[in-house]
């Protein structure tokens, strides 16, 4: 069994109106702590696995892209079933179309996808405790120093 195939992933929206497959292991896994991600998740985070675009395939149904602002004033682009209205993936306009972050909550088994990185962790509700060996950072952060090679080497490919 290959790599890829050891690692795809299956998800969807509520309804099953949606359904997607990740052909791969995200980059990263961000848990985003920011305000911006509370009130856009309704929740004290977002948990997000950042993969190609490529790597992300619909399997049933059509996403609707739904244009929303963002705090870094780019916007994101998030992709919701029609009829339910969950968000599956979005796409921020620094990576542009080519990296989808996929919410892992959407996965049909989001276990497999813990955070690699806690990020914006100054505006983190006071009663979420972070998990011990964990990196945790106050903002954002610097990825040469938090990622692994391959990561970089696969982000590097799609956005330079």
């Amino acid at each position: 069994m290959t790599d890829t195939q050891e690692q795809v992933s299956d998800g969807g929206c509520d309804c099953g109106a949606v359904r997607y497959r990740m052909t791969g292991r995200p980059m990263v896994v961000h848990c985003c702590h920011c305000r911006w991600c509370q009130r856009e998740s309704g929740s004290a985070f977002a948990l997000n696995a950042m993969i190609e675009a490529d790597r992300v395939v619909v399997l049933q149904g059509t996403p609707e892209i739904v244009d929303t602002p963002s705090q870094s004033g780019g916007g994101q682009k998030f992709a919701r079933c029609p009829t339910c209205r969950i968000a599956l993936w979005s796409n921020y306009a620094g990576a542009g179309d080519r990296i989808r972050f996929v919410r892992v909550g959407s996965l049909d088994d989001p276990d497999r996808f813990p955070p690699d990185i806690h990020i914006y962790t100054a505006s983190k509700q006071p009663w979420v405790v972070l998990p011990a060996g964990v990196p945790a950072v106050d903002g954002y952060y610097d990825r040469a120093d938090y990622w692994s090679a391959e990561g970089l080497a696969r982000r590097a490919a799609v956005t330079d």
